[in-house]
């Protein structure tokens, strides 16, 4: 875990960032830590961006895998202007709708999950990470979440750099797990009961598919630790065992403090980052606190995964997640 990660790759989305950002000086790009994460000043997103803008913010997060925007109080109309301009949308959710009136916007609200399961999930160190639907197919390629209700403390998010984790694996390791696929799909989490909702929405709207666990960024090149906890259950032709202790290994390398960074939210900030590269985790501290929160989240559309040995994800059950305009939801 603390052999020291390559820096070609690197130095070279660095130098594609630098150059990017001699054509934007008034756009200012902080590292928040030392393998992800970055704090992006002087641009104004409630209007369009120049080219220049939005070619020197891709950059940032290419290379820093999530980017964060601070005293941005968009609109709903404004934050999906802002997204469009990074991608073809998706609708809000393929499993759990969307905003009324809004349908490439999806509410992250403090109590949206209240009624999909009971229980107490078993808590590990990885409890609660994933990437966004990576049950799909194409999961989606980007998010970018805005907080508009947001508690004076608690409720940070935080984000783990997955092509970081993957380089910190020794050369052995790597080799074997770029011969390896995965299973993804919705289901509670472990030691919870799904509810009767959650399971009808998941049985209307079913979605499985097998990912390889090493796939290649279709931008960077890097190669990723594709390993989203909370959707991937198995890993193909392992006994359960065999898959058990293996997953339960990469999810704990994965979600070391060394490949993380936490980001306070404030009323009016964003947060964008590469979901084909990282994981992320919700704050469960909100819940035994009395203030009130509330996001909203938009997605683009992704491509099908392509592992290290050039195979592409196969689809088990359910259609690829697609544009709004064209969804199959």
């Amino acid at each position: 875990m603390n052999m020291p990660l390559p820096h070609a790759p690197l130095q070279r989305l660095d130098e594609q960032l630098q150059a990017a950002n001699t054509l934007t000086p008034h756009v200012r790009v902080a590292p928040q830590s030392a393998h992800i994460g970055a704090l992006i000043s002087g641009v104004v997103l409630e209007r369009p961006l120049s080219a220049a803008e939005v070619h020197t913010v891709r950059s940032a997060l290419l290379r820093w895998k999530v980017v964060f925007f601070r005293d941005q109080h968009l609109t709903h109309e404004q934050h999906l202007a802002f997204s469009r301009q990074f991608g073809e949308l998706t609708l809000g959710h393929p499993v759990f709708g969307h905003v009324d009136g809004h349908p490439e916007l999806y509410s992250i609200a403090k109590h949206r999950k209240a009624n999909r399961h009971s229980g107490q999930a078993e808590q590990r160190p990885w409890t609660g990470w994933h990437a966004d639907v990576t049950a799909a197919h194409s999961p989606p390629a980007a998010s970018i979440l805005r907080g508009v209700t947001i508690p004076p403390y608690g409720g940070d998010t935080q984000w783990t750099n997955l092509a970081a984790a993957y380089n910190a694996l020794s050369a052995s390791l790597q080799a074997f797990l770029q011969t390896l696929r995965g299973e993804h799909r919705f289901s509670a989490p472990q030691g919870a009961t799904a509810s009767a909702e959650y399971l009808e929405l998941v049985r209307n709207n079913t979605l499985v598919s097998e990912h390889p666990l090493i796939t290649v960024h279709p931008e960077t090149g890097e190669k990723v630790l594709y390993i989203s906890p909370g959707f991937l259950k198995t890993v193909s032709g392992l006994n359960t065992r065999e898959s058990r202790v293996l997953l339960e290994f990469l999810w704990e390398h994965a979600v070391s403090s060394e490949f993380t960074v936490r980001f306070k939210w404030e009323p009016g900030s964003l947060a964008f980052w590469d979901n084909r590269a990282t994981a992320h985790v919700a704050p469960q501290d909100i819940f035994a606190l009395e203030f009130d929160r509330q996001l909203y989240r938009s997605t683009l559309v992704g491509k099908i995964p392509v592992g290290a040995d050039g195979r592409e994800s196969t689809a088990i059950q359910g259609d690829p997640v697609l544009a709004a305009h064209g969804a199959a939801y």
